[in-house]
Order: structure tokens, then C-alpha cells, then sequence
């Protein structure tokens, strides 16, 4: 993904589709399950008649069979408002040195990806970049101005110079506010390494991933990670600096030495956000960057499809 115009075209994601599993708020007809009911599309219930009414939608056939007055109700199919939510922190420019790919690339690809399919169904799409505050915020919407403004954005973050380094994460505190910011209910995709520092900050980011909930916005994380060593933890017996890319401190030692206790904890610390994750309904992607992000995306999409 060399060429800049790569970020807006992905046509091998055009025999797809995004549905939502839950209902959503949107603003002109699309796919996509609506919670208001109008007089279009789908047929939903029958109510009974009331006097003074219109008698348009009076199933004629019902009071042939029954003589009694009913009205038919249509369940209206509407837009999809996608919001995503962008960690640019510094830790997401892991691995920094390696010119081809790092998790925030892997994670503009596969967000511009699904804005793609998003666009193409007519749904509206917004984004939300963070660190420790919100760095940028454009809610979802459906113009074309609009549209090359995110691409734009997300332009600037295929740059690791635009990140810079030093740029510490504070994801609860920025969901929280998100959640606030967003009044309608919309899919919410998280793109983040989800990394926190003391367990304190985990129960504070469940705390926000069910304020998300709460607000009746269904939920999607993408974990982004770098399988091999940050999980694996998979360096040669040889000694290494390891430099925190958000704080700028130096660790020196041989991976041989801690490498036990750091695959055990790094397992704990994904089961237990997979865990969290199933019991608060939200879907969770672990998403390894060593793979091409359509090996990640399409498998979702393709079993998506299947349950919605």
C-alpha cells in the first residue's frame, strides 16, 4: 500500500457487506435494522385500527377474514452511523524501525477498508483519533466533502513523524468521552493495542467498554498486536534495549531471562479482555499484523454475514 489513493480503493471487498447485529439510528434507507417503525420496506406486526386514522395501510384482507380493523406496521430499514475510534498513540508505531508495516498502518488499512464497504452500502461513517486525549473527531456522515476529510486524516498517520514518539495512551478516559460525544446509537470500532499499564487501568477500560455498551452502541475491537514479539515475546538469546516507545524508558537484558513470566502474563492479560469482551456482548478481533489485513477482515466479514 505504497500509493496514498490505496487508503480509498479496496474493490476486492465489493461482493461484502457490513450489517449491523443490533439496531441502529441512521438517516436514509439502507440496509440496516432501524428501532422506529414507519410505513416502508418490511412488514412488522398488525395493530388494531384506531378511529379517525388514516385507512391507507388497513389490511383489507385481515377484516375479510376476521371484520376487524387492523393496521399493518413496517419495520424500516436504515442507514448504518460507523464511528471509528483510532488509537495513534506511540506504542501503535510498534515495530518502529520496520519501514513496511506497523500496527497504525495495519490498522488504516483495515479501518479505511470497512469505510469502503460502509460507503459503497450508502451508510455513514465518522472518525475519532486518540492518545491521551482526543487528537481529532468527525461524526458520522455520508458526504463525499466529508469522506476525503477522513481519508485526509488518515493520510497523515501513515507518517510515524505525524505520531511522533513520547505520546502515552489513556484509552479509558478517551472512551469515556466518546461515549458521551456520540448521542446516537452507531457501530463503534476500536482499532487499539489496548495496552494498559497497572491492572487499576484494565477495570478502568471495562468500565468504558460498557459505558459504550450502556449507550446502546454496538461494540467491535480490533486487538492489534504484533503477534510474534509482543505476545510470543519470540527475540534471539542475545541481550536487547528495549525502549518504551510512550515514555522513552530503556529496559536492557536477555529475553531468555524474563520471556516465561512475560508470555504468561501477556496470555492473562488477552484472555481476560477476550473474556470481558463476550460478557459484554462486544465482538473482539485479534488482529496480528504480521498477516495482510484482508486475511484478517474478509474471514470476519464472511462470518458476520453468516450469524446477521
Amino acid at each position: 500500500m505504497e500509493n496514498l489513493r490505496d487508503i480509498e480503493y479496496f474493490p476486492e471487498f465489493d461482493n461484502l457487506e457490513f450489517i449491523a447485529s443490533q439496531v441502529v439510528e441512521g438517516f436514509i434507507t439502507g440496509l440496516h435494522k432501524s428501532p422506529f417503525h414507519g410505513f416502508s420496506v418490511e412488514f412488522a406486526e398488525h395493530r388494531i385500527y384506531n378511529k379517525g386514522e388514516s385507512t391507507k395501510h388497513i389490511d383489507w384482507k385481515l377484516y375479510a377474514r376476521s371484520e376487524k380493523l387492523f393496521i399493518k406496521r413496517y419495520e424500516e430499514e436504515t442507514n448504518l452511523r460507523g464511528q471509528i475510534f483510532l488509537d495513534i498513540s506511540s506504542s501503535m508505531l510498534f515495530p518502529y524501525e520496520n519501514k513496511i508495516i506497523n500496527k497504525l498502518n495495519f490498522s488504516i488499512y483495515t479501518a479505511a477498508a470497512l469505510m469502503y464497504l460502509l460507503i459503497r452500502q450508502r451508510d455513514a461513517i465518522g472518525l475519532s483519533s486518540f492518545d491521551d486525549e482526543i487528537r481529532f473527531h468527525a461524526n458520522a456522515r455520508s458526504s463525499k466533502v466529508h469522506l476525503q476529510m477522513i481519508y485526509n486524516e488518515l493520510r497523515k498517520y501513515l507518517n510515524p513523524k505525524n505520531i511522533g514518539l513520547q505520546k502515552k495512551t489513556n484509552t479509558a478516559e478517551v472512551l469515556h468521552q466518546l461515549a458521551e460525544i456520540i448521542n446516537k446509537r452507531s457501530l463503534v470500532i476500536i482499532f487499539s493495542d489496548m495496552f494498559t499499564s497497572k491492572d487499576t487501568d484494565s477495570e478502568k477500560l471495562f468500565a468504558a467498554l460498557q459505558h459504550l455498551k450502556y449507550n446502546k452502541h454496538e461494540v467491535i475491537i480490533f486487538h492489534v498486536t504484533d503477534k510474534k514479539f509482543e505476545q510470543e515475546f519470540a527475540f534471539s538469546n542475545r541481550p536487547y534495549k528495549f525502549v518504551d516507545l510512550e515514555t522513552g524508558n530503556i529496559l536492557k537484558l536477555n529475553p531468555n531471562e524474563i520471556r516465561e513470566t512475560y508470555i504468561e502474563r501477556t496470555q492473562n492479560l488477552v484472555q481476560e479482555l477476550t473474556n470481558r469482551s463476550i460478557q459484554y456482548g462486544i465482538d473482539i478481533i485479534e488482529t496480528d499484523i504480521s498477516k495482510d489485513f484482508s486475511e484478517v477482515l474478509k474471514p470476519y466479514l464472511i462470518k458476520r454475514a453468516k450469524f446477521f
